[in-house]
This record gives C-alpha cells, sequence and structure tokens, in this order.
C-alpha cells in the first residue's frame, strides 16, 4: 500500500489537528475500475481526502487558505481489502471531526466500497450512506454531508453536473493533464501490469485534484469561502501543497499549467465519475 500524505507518517492515516476558531470540511474521493460484464465489477485502487479548516468568521479567499491532504493507492490487487478499510475509517473520522463531509456523487465512491468491503468496515459505510441519504435534512451548524453534484446547484446555471464542468462555471482551474492522451484506466493498467511509477502518480494526482476542488466547491456553497473573480488554479494549489510528493507535479506538462493565466480544459471524466454506459438490447433468441 502506497501511503503519501502532508502530515507526518505517524498521522498520514488520521485527520490534522483542527485550527482553532475553525470550520472543518473533510473532502474524499475514491477512483476505481469499472466492469459491467459482472455484478459488482467495480474495484476501488485509490483514494484521497483533503482536509480544509476554514474561519468561522468571514469568507476567506481559498487561493490563501493551506490543506492538509493523504493519498492511498494499492501496490498489488491483493491489498483493495486494506484500502477499503482505510477509506472507511477516513469517512468515520471525518463524520466525527468535520462540520461538512463532502464529494462529487459520493453516494457512488461509498457504493462501491460497500459492495467489495470486507465484513469489518461494512458497518462504517452503512451508517456514511445512511447519513448521506439524510443529509438534506441535517443541522447545517452539526456534522453533515454535502454531495457537490447534488447539493451545488444554486451557484449554477449550466445543465451539467460534471465535475469539470461544475468547477469551470464557477472559475476554479481543473485542467487535467494527466488525460490528454491516455486515459485513467490506461495510465492505472501501467502501473499495475508494468510497474510504471508515471502511471500511478499521474492517477492520485486526478484522484487529489477531484478531492481538492470538490471541497473548494463545498467551501463556496456553504457560505465558508470564495476565490478572486479572475479564478483560482487548483493545480497551483496542488503543487505548493503537494510538493516533492510526486515526480508528475515537475513535469513540465504539469508545470506549464501553473502559469499567471491557464483557461480550463474540458477533459475525460475517470471512469469512477462518468456515467454508465447503456445496457445492450437482450436477443429475442434468449
Amino acid at each position: 500500500m502506497i501511503i503519501l500524505s502532508s502530515l507526518p507518517p505517524a498521522l498520514r492515516l488520521q485527520p490534522p489537528p483542527l485550527r482553532t476558531g475553525a470550520v472543518r470540511i473533510a473532502s474524499i474521493d475514491v477512483e476505481w475500475t469499472k466492469n459491467y460484464r459482472i455484478k459488482n465489477g467495480q474495484r476501488p485502487f485509490c483514494y484521497s481526502v483533503a482536509w480544509l479548516d476554514l474561519p468561522t468568521d468571514g469568507t476567506p479567499d481559498l487561493a490563501d487558505v493551506p490543506f492538509e491532504w493523504t493519498s492511498v493507492y494499492v501496490e498489488e490487487s491483493g491489498e483493495m481489502d486494506e484500502l477499503i478499510r482505510n477509506a472507511a475509517a477516513t469517512v468515520a473520522v471525518a463524520a466525527e471531526t468535520s462540520r461538512i463531509i463532502t464529494g462529487h456523487q459520493f453516494c457512488s465512491d461509498l457504493a462501491v466500497l460497500e459492495a467489495n468491503a470486507p465484513a469489518d468496515a461494512v458497518p462504517r459505510l452503512q451508517e456514511a450512506r445512511a447519513q448521506w441519504k439524510g443529509r438534506r435534512d441535517a443541522d447545517p451548524d452539526e456534522s453533515h454531508y454535502v454531495d457537490t453534484r447534488f447539493d451545488a446547484g444554486h451557484l449554477l446555471t449550466g445543465k451539467s453536473r460534471r465535475l469539470v464542468d461544475v468547477c469551470v462555471e464557477l472559475g476554479l482551474d481543473v485542467t487535467q493533464p494527466e488525460l490528454l492522451k491516455v486515459t485513467m484506466p490506461a495510465w492505472h493498467r501501467r502501473w499495475v501490469e508494468d510497474g510504471q511509477d508515471e502511471g500511478r502518480e499521474r492517477v492520485s494526482v486526478l484522484n487529489l485534484r477531484h478531492s481538492l476542488s470538490t471541497a473548494y466547491v463545498a467551501a463556496h456553497a456553504a457560505g465558508l469561502g470564495r476565490w478572486a473573480e479572475q479564478g483560482l488554479n487548483v493545480n497551483r494549489a496542488i503543487a505548493d501543497g503537494a510538493k516533492g510528493a510526486w515526480g508528475w507535479l515537475e513535469n513540465s506538462v504539469f508545470t506549464e499549467l501553473l502559469e499567471p493565466r491557464c483557461p480550463s480544459e474540458s477533459a475525460a471524466l475517470s471512469p469512477s465519475k462518468a456515467p454508465k454506459p447503456r445496457a445492450k438490447p437482450r436477443s429475442s433468441t434468449r
């Protein structure tokens, strides 16, 4: 299991200390492979959590607010149970320590985790799914879920609720160079089958970008944060907050995105956020 974090090694699977007088947002994103030829064919292999502590008074510019993060990636397929246990524990501790727990279409992340979970991780995931379903009846001053796919509509005028489109509409630059020529599943296969670090690093950065940009959208939706009218470059925030974690962050393809002005471009969704393809009609002979 490969675990990277902005936190010290002893704390990398724990939440960071809560800043004094702050409201915490915990944003979680899971990546998985898809196989619709078998029931529950999705297999999680990577997740990240971004921790964002915001003052209770005022709405700070999120470009000036530091964040903490942890990224977990399987090193081999037999580690999936351990990854799910870690993810379930992260979700549980987020609910215990954060005002807002968020994800983009987080119901799908939780469902895939539970479908593959070892028995000891199931109760935590079931509790999380129940809390997600009851999020609109929750006290906004207490710990509660915000799903940025479904709960940020008051900020938006466009029809699309893909994360990349939501971010672009709101002025968050989330350009995804990882997907320009090679798909996310292909990068993951290069890691699993060939041991190519770049594949894992690209997917890890993509995944962290999902978590961090979702945290920013949730903060904006809750009136807890803002960014300048010209926008906020999420890649620059990752370059600063995760400096040294992955060699991919030093690649010229990535560093070109850190220029003062870098307009977002649409990019393909990672499979865990893409719509499920329509099933083929059954043959009349069956």
